[in-house]
């Protein structure tokens, strides 16, 4: 059995990403998916499983591999909360379901790479910090964190993890740029967990800006 490297995409579809912003996360996405399908080990390792949140949070790409991910439309309603907490919850659920850890007669799957993509903050911040520890106990490869636009508040996503990239905008130019970054972050994370060695991730463009 090939041992897999697991993706978790959380990505944030409340109201504030109607219009514009979700259009730019559709094209950035299904952007990376090409990208990655370039990479013959990421065609042979990779399973992606994507999660929207909103008001909802809803599992809309369960887990599969990346050769038979079709390109889909992600859509977002007119208002509502972003339950990021309840997110978080739901892939802590399937990353124990999904996960395949290894035995004595055979190798388990690779660290899981999480990436959190959002504009606001929490709407359900009680649930977001409960979740947290459970989280970082999944022993992930990597926890990226992506607070995009104006409203983002990145100090919540720096809570979870200390891989937090800041976008000024949600325009289609600089979330194409995010997700190229996210795909040399996938490809980097498949080789160096190969290696035995801790995830590193690559030196982002400008339009990226690192929190520290």
């Amino acid at each position: 059995m090939t041992r897999r490297l697991l993706a978790y995409f959380l990505l944030d579809t409340s109201g504030s990403m109607n219009g514009e912003p979700i259009q730019a996360l559709n094209n950035g996405f299904n952007g990376l998916i090409s990208m990655l399908r370039a990479d013959p080990q990421a065609m042979d390792t990779l399973h992606l499983s994507v999660i929207t949140y909103d008001r909802d949070v809803k599992n809309i790409v369960p887990l599969i591999d990346l050769a038979s991910f079709h390109p889909m439309e992600i859509t977002c309603p007119d208002s509502g909360p972003t339950h990021t907490g309840a997110a978080l919850e739901m892939v802590s659920d399937l990353v124990q379901q999904d996960l395949v850890k290894g035995s004595l007669d055979r190798k388990g799957d690779w660290r899981p790479l999480l990436f959190i993509f959002t504009d606001g903050k929490p709407s359900d911040i009680q649930k977001y910090r409960q979740m947290i520890p459970v989280i970082k106990n999944l022993d992930f490869g990597v926890i990226v964190g992506c607070a995009a636009g104006p409203k983002a508040d990145e100090q919540f996503l720096k809570e979870l993890t200390d891989n937090v990239v800041k976008l000024d905008a949600t325009d289609a130019v600089t979330l194409s740029s995010f997700f190229k970054w996210v795909s040399s972050s996938i490809t980097m994370g498949g080789k160096t967990q190969g290696t035995g060695e801790s995830m590193t991730l690559p030196p982002p463009p400008s339009e990226l800006n690192i929190i520290v």
